[in-house]
């Protein structure tokens, strides 16, 4: 499968967009992995800090952390086709939404990038990393280890290869899920 292919595929998957539970449950166990804090504020959960900064989400997608985020100055890039009404809801709350893919976009500067569960659906997932290093103060990442390629995934992730990009050592974990055994791989710092 090609990465034009398995963006369709994404692209299905996500169909309208409007039930998203399984995904932002997803991303609430990312989010702690990574270090972000996750707080109650104001009755809401999750809400995350940010405490002023400039954010970038690649492959954020159409639910992005960042629709959990409060004082930030936040941007969101993938290259996907959603419904028009996806960038609308960004727009809404103050977040920059850019239909680019993560090897492309090189742009600016950012005080936190966040990579959670997207390289395995890049075309070069080291490219990615080299942008987001370039252009971020810190980068938060959780992806998963040695899953086999299949639709959407057209990459392999290896601990190697992450640490060897990031020029860091990422934690690992071992989490179960459907009776199999899943290997995370998640990089940050506590803000």
């Amino acid at each position: 499968m090609d990465w034009i292919e398995a963006q369709e595929w994404e692209r299905k998957w996500h169909d309208n967009c409007t039930n998203s539970y399984e995904e932002e449950t997803k991303q609430i166990n990312y989010a702690n992995r990574m270090g972000l804090k996750l707080q109650k504020i104001n009755g809401k959960y999750p809400v995350i800090d940010f405490h002023n900064k400039s954010v970038v989400d690649i492959g954020g997608g159409p639910y992005s952390l960042l629709l959990k985020g409060i004082n930030l100055k936040g941007t969101v890039v993938d290259p996907c086709d959603y419904p028009l009404w996806v960038g609308k809801r960004y727009e809404a709350v103050g977040l920059k939404y850019i239909k680019a893919k993560g090897e492309d976009y090189n742009k600016g500067h950012y005080d936190i990038g966040l990579i959670y569960n997207v390289l395995q659906h890049t075309e070069n997932p080291q490219k990615v990393i080299e942008n987001m290093r370039k252009m971020c103060d810190i980068i938060y990442l959780h992806e998963w280890l040695d899953t086999p390629i299949s639709d959407g995934h057209i990459h392999t992730l290896k601990e190697e290869d992450l640490n060897k990009w990031l020029d860091d050592r990422g934690l690992i974990g071992y989490e179960k899920w459907n009776n199999e055994i899943f290997t995370p791989y998640y990089h940050g710092l506590f803000i």
